[in-house]
């Protein structure tokens, strides 16, 4: 339950004010389809977050329990420094025109996860706890809780969040877990 919920409020509170969260507002002014475009990040961030967590799992296979401790620490801790950076949209959907809603989403959504801070994040919080499915889960639900509103409520919410806040909350987050692995390391928890 524990891997579960982390992962809902890591994810979640990283999204806010995302490039997936504004790709998502682009999508619903396009497209006026809310409910292709939640099935469409649902399906597209499943498919990716399922990968992270699998390359999460396999990569604390390989590292003996110490070394993993030590990695992960440092691996939430930069994460907590890349929170406090701002995202942009790069991604234009006119090279989609041709595709329908939830092809269209699914397809943007999965490219603009690669490499994404939530899906590094669900990369470490599986290699973490060692829970594939609960993770994948809780990242994609911590996804959904970000992203659905945005398409349904557009840019107008998004303005009205204290973004910055969100960020170093997310950041503070990351940064305890860690400081608690790092901890771990070193025998002191």
């Amino acid at each position: 339950m524990n891997a579960f919920l982390v992962s809902v409020g890591v994810v979640a509170l990283g999204e806010i004010g995302d490039k997936t969260q504004l790709l998502a507002m682009v999508l619903a002014a396009r497209y006026h389809r809310p409910g292709l475009i939640c099935l469409g990040i649902l399906l597209a961030t499943l498919a990716n977050h399922a990968l992270a967590g699998a390359v999460g799992v396999l990569v604390a296979g390989f590292l003996d329990p110490v070394t993993l401790k030590w990695v992960l620490g440092v691996s939430f801790l930069l994460m907590a420094v890349w929170l406090l950076v701002p995202d942009k949209l790069d991604e234009n959907p006119r090279p989609l025109r041709n595709m329908g809603v939830l092809t269209a989403t699914i397809v943007m959504f999965f490219l603009a996860e690669i490499g994404d801070k939530t899906q590094v994040a669900t990369v470490a919080l599986a290699a973490r706890f060692d829970d594939l499915l609960a993770v994948v889960a809780g990242s994609t639900i911590g996804m959904l809780l970000a992203n659905v509103p945005a398409v349904y409520l557009g840019a107008r919410a998004a303005d009205r969040l204290p973004v910055k806040w969100v960020h170093a909350g997310a950041a503070a987050l990351f940064a305890l877990i860690g400081a608690g692995s790092l901890a771990s390391a070193l025998g002191w928890l």
